[in-house]
């Protein structure tokens, strides 16, 4: 058995919501189903109900954390994640760590301090999110979620990654759609919300539905309602953690990023269900959507991306070629959980290899 401490300094399920937070929760429940050990350490928000209750009880607590099992495993949320990395090896005892995302170098080097061994999981090419050189971190092991992703590491660092994917539970996104909408996800600017808000003024015999991901605070909130409430082919709504909402109701999904994407999950997402993408070339976004969809310079003129849309939209026959390709690409070996899922604990285990660690101070 393996126990493996999932690390970051961002916030986490059911506080905050993303892709990584979702690809780190199949890999915790699949860890744990596989007979080993799994743990969670995040940033603490503090801000929703959930939030408050956290707080409480890091308050009322003699921890520098605080733990729940709300989602069925350990999770602990400290508000500065690298301060409680002692607290934390001395609870779980990890066997060892894989560091992400925001703030992944300063976690790493804490938990580093107690000869808990690295790997880095590289999910996004923002370097200075890291804080930090990744090369500083101890015989650190790398993994990266696209082959773009592990060339621009490899171009910046010079280190070598496994390549991974992130890793989808299909069957969480595997419906049958009413096909009723374009639907847009996650209205950012690096997303490309401009683009998607300029596609749904371009298209009004099209229905669009725009859905909140990351949350948008009371300013963004109210400005984004006041620019889609004036469209009648636009349908807003706020983030959820069901998906059939969403992916159940989408006939094509609008992924115009405008940032150097290292993935693109909501483009395998919805190849689960058939349903094709219309995306930017940005970074690793086309690997995401491969043969499923069209891609198109994110710079391309507005006519070049309506007429994509709906091209699909109106021609059965291209939509259909389209949909069955795919649910093809979400089907091929590269995506099979399961031998990810092996790839990964081959990493893993070869970090957890080393030689016994002593117990923090």
């Amino acid at each position: 058995m393996v126990r493996i401490l999932f690390a970051g300094g961002n916030g986490y399920l059911p506080e905050f919501n993303g892709g990584v937070q979702s690809s780190t929760d199949h890999l915790v429940r699949q860890t744990i189903a596989a007979g080993h050990d799994a743990a969670v350490l995040a940033a603490l928000f503090g801000d929703s109900l959930f939030g408050f209750k956290a707080r409480v009880k890091l308050k009322m607590g003699r921890a520098p954390v605080a733990t729940d099992h709300t989602l069925g495993y350990k999770v602990m949320r400290a508000w500065f994640p690298w301060d409680a990395a002692g607290h934390v090896v001395n609870a779980f005892k990890p066997d060892a760590a894989l560091v992400q995302c925001h703030k992944a170098v300063r976690v790493g080097k804490a938990l580093a301090a107690y000869d808990v061994p690295l790997v880095v999981y590289l999910r996004n090419v923002e370097y200075h999110e890291l804080e930090g050189d990744v090369r500083e971190l101890p015989g650190a092991r790398f993994i990266a979620n696209s082959a773009f992703t592990a060339g621009a590491y490899k171009d910046a660092f010079g280190i070598d990654s496994v390549v991974i994917p992130p890793t989808i539970d299909a069957g969480k996104y595997r419906f049958e759609t009413s096909r009723n909408f374009v639907t847009f996800i996650n209205l950012y600017p690096e997303k490309g919300y401009e683009k998607a808000l300029a596609l749904a003024k371009a298209c009004p015999e099209i229905p669009f539905l725009f859905v909140e991901s990351w949350r948008l605070d009371d300013a963004a909130l109210a400005r984004i309602r006041g620019e889609l409430d004036g469209l009648a082919n636009v349908t807003f709504m706020r983030r959820t953690d069901d998906m059939k909402t969403v992916y159940g109701r989408t006939k094509i999904l609008l992924a115009p990023s405008k940032w150097e994407e290292a993935w693109g999950r909501v483009a395998s997402e919805a190849h689960c269900s058939g349903i094709p993408v219309v995306g930017s070339t940005r970074g690793g976004l086309p690997e995401a959507i491969g043969p499923g969809g069209v891609t198109l310079d994110y710079d391309a003129p507005l006519e070049d991306w309506a007429a994509a849309l709906r091209h699909l939209w109106t021609d059965p026959a291209a939509y259909d070629g389209a949909s069955e390709a795919a649910r093809r690409y979400a089907e091929r070996p590269a995506l099979q959980a399961g031998a990810q899922f092996e790839t990964f604990m081959d990493v893993m285990e070869a970090a957890a290899a080393r030689a016994a660690r002593p117990v923090a101070a």
